[in-house]
Parts: C-alpha cells; sequence; structure tokens
C-alpha cells in the first residue's frame, strides 16, 4: 500500500466508525464499525462525527501537547536536557529536517484533523443536513470551520513565511477543502500563498461565528466547545499575526467592555479571573475561553511523550525542558511577589515550569486560548493603531499585570512613548503565556530574530531553519508541493 495513509487510510478510519459517545464532550467511543455511507445516517451518528473532530485537535502530536510544546522550545524560554530527537530536542536546536519526528507529526495530524472537517461538511451537505435539521446542522457546521481554520492557522505559524513579510505573498500550504477519503481527493495540490490561505481562515471564522451558539449549558461546554466568543477570539490572534490592527480592535470590543473591568458584554460571560492559578487547577473557567480536556481514562489524554506536564515539571514530569536561567524568569521587572513566579519550581539546581502539575495521566487541560491573550491582543493593537500611550490599552495591560501583581499599576506616565508600551505587552505575553505556545507566533508575525539560548545561536529571518522544511511524507506524494 502506498503512503496514502496521511491522506486517506488514517482520515477514513478516525472520520467514520462512530456511533455512540460515552459522555457529553470530545471523546467519541465506537461500539461498531459504520459503513461510509451511513455516518450521518442518524442524528447520534451526526452528533458523534462532529464530536471526533474535536478528538482529532486534541491528539498528543497537535493541540493535545506538542503544537503547544513546540511554540514555546523554539523561543529562548527553555533548556534541552535530554538530547531526546523525539521530544523535539532538534526543534529546541533550531534544525529539524523534513523527516523530523515534530515536522512529520505536526504535518500529519493538523491535516488529518482539517480532512476529517472537511468529510464532515461533505457529509452534511449531502446528508447530514437533512436529518438532524437546518439549525442544528448550522451550528454543527460552524464548528468544523472553526476547527479547520484553527488548525490552517496552526500550520501556517511553523511552515510558511511570516505574513508581515511581504503581505503573505509567500507560499503557504495545500488548501484543501474536501473530504480524501479512500486515497482519493485533492493529494496532488500546489501551495497557496500564505494571504489566500489567511483569506481562507477568516472566511471560515467569520461563518463560524454567524452560526456558533453564544454559549453552552455547562461551564465545561463553553470551556471545551466553540461558541460564538471563541471565533471572535481566535480573530483577534490572527488579525495580530497579520498586523492588521485596526481588525484587532474591531473583533476584540465585540467582546471586551471598554472600561475596566474588562468582560464580554455578550455570549459566555468571559473574564479574568481573580487569581491566576484557578485557571491551572479548575480549568473549566471564564478566562478559559477554549482549552482541550483530559481525563485519566487511557486514549482520552495525551500520554507520556505528548503532555506539557511531562516535559516541564520537575516532580511528576521526565524534565526534558528546564526554565533558561537567562530567559524571561531572569526579568527583574518580574517581580518575586507576583503570582505567577508560584509557576516556578526547582529542583536539581534548576528552574522549572510547574503551571501544569498532572502526572502519570498527564490530564491538565491544554490552554488554547485565554481571555488575557485577548486583552494583550487589544491593547497591542490600541497602541500600534494609534502610536501613542494610549488609555486604554495601559488600563488593559494593568488588567493582566495587576491580577497577579497588585505592587505594580501602570499610569501614562510609566512610558515615555508608544514603543516603551509595546515592549511593556510584549514582556508581558512573555510572562502571562510561558508555557502556552505563544512565544513562536510572537517572533513570527513580528519578523523577529529568535534569540540565543544555551548552546544555540541566534536564528535570524534570513537564515536556514527560521521556519521548518515541509514534511517529507508530503513532498513524496504532492509532485505540486514545493519545499520551503
Amino acid at each position: 500500500m502506498k503512503k496514502h495513509f496521511i491522506y486517506a487510510s488514517i482520515f477514513c478510519m478516525t472520520a467514520l466508525g462512530i456511533s455512540s459517545c460515552n459522555r457529553d464532550y470530545l471523546s467519541p467511543v465506537p461500539e461498531t464499525s459504520v459503513p461510509a455511507e451511513s455516518g450521518f445516517a442518524t442524528e447520534q451518528r451526526v452528533t458523534n462525527q462532529l464530536l471526533s473532530l474535536y478528538e482529532a485537535m486534541k491528539h498528543g502530536n497537535f493541540y493535545g501537547g506538542r503544537f503547544v510544546i513546540y511554540g514555546d522550545i523554539r523561543g529562548e524560554e527553555f533548556i534541552n536536557e535530554t538530547s531526546n530527537l523525539v521530544t523535539g530536542s532538534d526543534v529546541w536546536s533550531l534544525n529539524p529536517t523534513n523527516s523530523a519526528t515534530a515536522v512529520e507529526r505536526l504535518w500529519q495530524y493538523a491535516y488529518l484533523t482539517i480532512n476529517k472537517c472537511n468529510i464532515f461538511l461533505d457529509g452534511m451537505a449531502s446528508q447530514g443536513t437533512s436529518v438532524v435539521g437546518n439549525d442544528v446542522a448550522a451550528r454543527y457546521i460552524a464548528e468544523a470551520k472553526f476547527i479547520r481554520a484553527i488548525s490552517y492557522y496552526s500550520l501556517l505559524q511553523y511552515y510558511a513565511r511570516p505574513y508581515a513579510e511581504n503581505n503573505g505573498g509567500s507560499p503557504g500550504l495545500p488548501l484543501r477543502l474536501s473530504g480524501i477519503v479512500n486515497a482519493t481527493g485533492n493529494l496532488q495540490l500546489a501551495r497557496s500563498s500564505v494571504a489566500e490561505v489567511y483569506t481562507q481562515i477568516l472566511k471560515d471564522l467569520n461563518e463560524a461565528e454567524a452560526s456558533l451558539p453564544s454559549n453552552y449549558s455547562t461551564p465545561e461546554l463553553n470551556t471545551t466547545r466553540a461558541h460564538k466568543n471563541t471565533a471572535i477570539a481566535l480573530k483577534t490572534r490572527v488579525y495580530l499575526t497579520m498586523q492588521s490592527y485596526a481588525d484587532v480592535i474591531t473583533e476584540a470590543n465585540k467582546i471586551v467592555n471598554s472600561t475596566a473591568p474588562f468582560t464580554a458584554p455578550t455570549g459566555v460571560a468571559n473574564a479574568l479571573q481573580a487569581d491566576i492559578s484557578t485557571v491551572f487547577s479548575t480549568f473549566n473557567t471564564t478566562e478559559s475561553i477554549l482549552s482541550m480536556p483530559m481525563t485519566a481514562t487511557s486514549g482520552d489524554n495525551p500520554g507520556t511523550q505528548n503532555q506539557l506536564a511531562y516535559y516541564y515539571s520537575p516532580t511528576v514530569g521526565n524534565r526534558e525542558y528546564s526554565l533558561n536561567p537567562n530567559g524571561i524568569i531572569a526579568n527583574t521587572t518580574w517581580k518575586s511577589t507576583d503570582k505567577r513566579r508560584s509557576f516556578i519550581g526547582t529542583a536539581a539546581n534548576k528552574s522549572w515550569l510547574t503551571k501544569y502539575k498532572i502526572g502519570t495521566t498527564f490530564s491538565d487541560y491544554v490552554p488554547v486560548m485565554r481571555y488575557s491573550e485577548v486583552l494583550l491582543n487589544l491593547a497591542e493593537a490600541r497602541v500600534r493603531t494609534s502610536n501613542s500611550v494610549d488609555p486604554q490599552a495601559v488600563a488593559l495591560l494593568n488588567a493582566v499585570r495587576t491580577r497577579s501583581d497588585a505592587t505594580t499599576t501602570f499610569t501614562t506616565t510609566s512610558f515615555a512613548n508608544a514603543t516603551e508600551l509595546i515592549n511593556a505587552i510584549l514582556l508581558e505575553r512573555r510572562i502571562e503565556f510561558l508555557g502556552e505556545g505563544l512565544r513562536n507566533n510572537d517572533l513570527m508575525r513580528l519578523l523577529q530574530t529568535i534569540p540565543a539560548k544555551g548552546t544555540i545561536s541566534a536564528k535570524a529571518p534570513s537564515e536556514p531553519g527560521y521556519i521548518w522544511p515541509i514534511a517529507a511524507s508530503e513532498l513524496s506524494l504532492n509532485p505540486l508541493m514545493k519545499d520551503n
């Protein structure tokens, strides 16, 4: 059998054959094998097909762990301790090859998720909508489009040149928008431009926002399934990545009140938690706009060598990555009294990240988007559009900082100019989202040099390795594909 498994066999095995669900979120368990033509024959099967899209997204090789981990270890905040290629030592060293574990598996599992979304959308068009009715179908289709959008966005951050380089004119990704089943479909497809892929991402998100529910019946579902605020929040991230700052403001204003305390005025009542530690212990909070849920059940968590605690924790993990003593933890403006310092532990005379605490089953929820990100996205966009020390931007920065550090309050006089305020916002992002996978995004979107760390030299945007090569399997299967 040819290596069609990335686009066909895995897709067919996981996108079909699901007929029941053991709980209300993300982890359908098959009882019988369902033929492709019957996959959308009943309301329950349609629902389970939808839940399987989230299950694909939360795989350990995607948002269940490794996508988030790679986003941090490419940056300067961590030091590799094991030299293990399986756990990303080449990602940390900024030199993975086409056949590297990270390069191959992230590509594979992101496109697996995309293809499952495409199969679902095709199935809804041909049969599913008539089975569940127009209203339910519209919501389900919106969730699939949201998942497809975040998957394409995620791939762009590693395998394509940043949008800022030439307004998205660089080669992007093969833009597959129809399902591939039984090794048939758009296997051979040239790369669309970065701008074209972003156009599709925003199209999916705008359509998703229009049809997603405003909220769900439980805090758990509001955290683990996409609703209107989820799509809006992701658009603030996407537009920030594209440096479309006016659009960031337009989207963020939908879910952020104009004055403190900043909360979402519509839909889910998204807001900061009073104590940052709550976000990483309770999991289902109004701050958690989207998280990947995990349980202790085998097969419903990413397992070892995938999950965040395994990589970072000195007590329940494998101590794969310690904190760089010259990274953000050395910054003197990050005070010892800041509650976020409680996420730093010490072992073997080194510092370690302890945000993620659950060992053995590694069932910490994985943060995908938090409300604090939306606040800082808005703050940065306001400064960049006005080129001034914007008072609302200062208030938004204060909301994030003073939540954890009550001894620090910024005023407009704290910053001599817009550049100083932007630098403070970017510094706050490094502190607030340490270990949450956003560092790579921030470096790429601003075309910044990846700083040196340990024995690894800095990597400028013009140097090989600034972005990843294309997965070897894609190059072998798709003759129209060109490598980076």
